[in-house]
């Protein structure tokens, strides 16, 4: 079962780099920017003690599928670290997608479980989904909330932290349907 987890790991990863290009500082930047144009983003790069942003997250599946992609960790708005997220999922799923991720860390306790090398999130971790003049509706890894980078009056729900950290996607383009189980998994190294 490992040997599988692995192929379909490294399978996704390929796939991940047909669909993207390599992360470079100016698409960690611009991806940022992209973020804080969002109402429902903003307050959090005011509030936060760090984050870690991924520019572009690739997902594609067939009833397994993963998905993978390269960031970089933040603290005051400075580089600390690199990041790698993959997930592997099992369950009815079908096609691909791109999104780029943010996970905003309240304080110096979630950044340290975040940061120290291995880090997964639980079933119970959602993520809100940013489609920018749209409302868009989240449901990604547990539970489901709104939110809209539109003008305010369209913000639906106020979002917030789960054990300290809050995610916001936006998707990039592709479709996919999925109904799966799996949690992001993170390796994360530090700057010295």
């Amino acid at each position: 079962m490992k040997s599988v987890k692995l192929l379909i790991i490294v399978l996704t990863g390929l796939l991940s780099l047909f669909f993207t290009a390599p992360v470079f500082a100016d698409s960690c930047t611009n991806v940022i920017n992209e973020f804080k144009k969002s109402k429902a983003v903003q307050p959090f790069f005011n509030s936060c003690y760090g984050y870690a942003v991924f520019p572009i997250v690739g997902k594609g599946g067939f009833v397994v599928g993963g998905a993978f992609g390269q960031g970089r960790v933040y603290q005051n708005d400075l580089i600390t670290g690199t990041a790698t997220i993959a997930k592997l999922t099992v369950g009815f799923q079908l096609g691909g997608q791109a999104f780029s991720e943010i996970i905003f860390f309240q304080d110096k306790r979630a950044y340290d479980d975040f940061t120290k090398g291995s880090f997964e999130f639980d079933a119970a971790v959602s993520a809100i989904v940013i489609t920018a003049g749209v409302q868009a509706k989240a449901g990604s890894d547990g539970g489901t909330a709104a939110a809209s980078a539109g003008p305010a009056t369209c913000v639906q729900a106020q979002t917030g932290y789960f054990k300290g950290m809050a995610v916001f996607i936006q998707v990039k383009g592709g479709l996919m349907y999925e109904a799966a189980i799996g949690g992001q998994k993170f390796d994360v190294t530090l700057l010295k």
